[in-house]
């Protein structure tokens, strides 16, 4: 995957604005929460200002302490510390340290992983409709892989603090929470030792990997990453990539599959096809549609990563039809001809999305059909707007609990022109 081009306008990396007001930080509220918001907090509301809440659902009435902001901003964060009226979906956490202070990875572990993905299918619709202008009719899908939304993390990066032990950050905090044990990781991970292991505490972060295989490879900051092979087993056939250990790959061991069938389906990819697949990784789409379009058509796979590209050629070999391209994506899609001429396009950008530029550039080729695999609702709106103001429509929108107990929530969406 690429990472972004631009950074946040106005502030350069090392600075921090400093907050202007008297900090309300502390201060605790009583507060109706309303409806579930776009990053794993529901909203409320205190003397006419928005609070994002993080533990809690919506309909309860919380005390809430803020954790960040002041009396001139315009909204602020709380936690929600005492539940003074609980929803009937609330659930005692499985998880010791997912609560308030406690550790940031997991959003919604007083919940069950059903009235999870009932929250991230509520987030899609009002992302869709308010960024997009799109009203769509969307459930979000449990994978296989998971046990009840835990047990699915087969990737788990911790940080490493002074005394030498890995532990998980706090939520928008740089604190280490040391843990025994992290449920929704797979066994093999916790049961590697890493989370018992005394590390040198200047490596920092260390990594540790389930491989599909059932291998498991720990690497520390500045070791050199090993190349696995990850494998894909679908209905008829199975494919094998290799991967850097600490590149990127799905976590959930159902995701990889899931996708990639939701993709074929989607775009329905026909022998002698001209394929385009942007953002393209190690080439887990590539090589599905490689098999579909067979050697009468031909798939270009871009991506931008060094060490990913160059994986992508060796998992491409046995399909020479299917060529790996080096270049950063927005340059390559802005000049090259092959994107004009393709029949089918295939994205699956980073979490800021493919962008204006490159959407537009996608659509003006006029592709039959695009999939669009997106990990960001926000984002995926905001392309899907640039898609509609070019003349495509979206037909189909399925989206998957890849990442439960998280707000994170994984949409396939498939466009194709309009009809006059």
């Amino acid at each position: 995957m690429n990472a972004p081009r631009r950074g946040r306008r106005g502030v350069q990396r090392g600075q921090q604005r400093k907050p202007k007001g008297r900090s309300l930080v502390g201060q605790r509220l009583e507060l109706d929460i309303g409806d579930v918001a776009h990053g794993g907090h529901c909203v409320a509301r205190h003397e006419g200002r928005v609070v994002f809440v993080r533990h809690t659902l919506p309909g309860e009435l919380v005390i809430a302490q803020v954790t960040s902001g002041t009396d001139t901003s315009p909204f602020l964060r709380a936690d929600a510390i005492d539940v003074v009226r609980p929803a009937p979906q609330r659930r005692s956490a499985p998880c010791p340290v997912s609560g308030p202070g406690g550790c940031g990875g997991c959003d919604w572990q007083h919940t069950d992983a059903a009235y999870g993905r009932d929250l991230k299918a509520r987030v899609i619709k009002e992302q869709l409709k308010r960024l997009a202008h799109l009203e769509v009719d969307v459930e979000v899908e449990p994978v296989p892989g998971d046990r009840d939304g835990l047990r699915w993390r087969t990737r788990l990066e911790l940080a490493v603090e002074r005394n030498g032990r890995a532990g998980l950050r706090g939520h928008r905090s740089h604190d280490v929470i040391p843990v025994d044990d992290c449920l929704i990781a797979t066994e093999p991970v916790t049961k590697s030792g890493v989370l018992q292991d005394v590390f040198d505490p200047h490596i920092g972060r260390v990594e540790v990997v389930e491989v599909s295989g059932g291998d498991v490879v720990t690497i520390e900051r500045g070791q050199a990453a090993p190349t696995v092979h990850e494998q894909v087993r679908f209905e008829d056939h199975e494919l094998s990539f290799a991967v850097e250990a600490d590149g990127f790959w799905q976590v959930h061991p159902g995701a990889a599959r899931t996708l990639v069938d939701a993709v074929r389906e989607g775009v329905k990819p026909k022998a002698g096809e001209r394929v385009v697949d942007l953002y393209a990784g190690v080439g887990l789409f590539a090589s599905e549609m490689a098999r579909e379009v067979g050697p009468e058509g031909s798939v270009v796979a871009v991506e931008g990563d060094v060490a990913a590209s160059a994986h992508a050629r060796t998992n491409l070999r046995a399909t020479p039809w299917a060529g790996p391209v080096h270049a950063d994506v927005t340059d390559w899609a802005l000049t090259a001809p092959e994107l004009q001429d393709a029949d089918v396009v295939i994205l699956d950008p980073p979490r800021t999305g493919a962008g204006r530029e490159v959407t537009a550039a996608v659509l003006a080729g006029r592709p039959r059909a695009v999939g669009y695999v997106a990990c960001d609702p926000a984002a995926l709106a905001r392309d899907l707007a640039t898609a509609t103001e070019a003349g495509y429509d979206l037909v189909s929108l399925r989206a998957y609990d890849i990442f439960p107990m998280t707000h994170h929530v994984e949409c396939v969406a498939i466009l194709v022109p309009r009809t006059p």
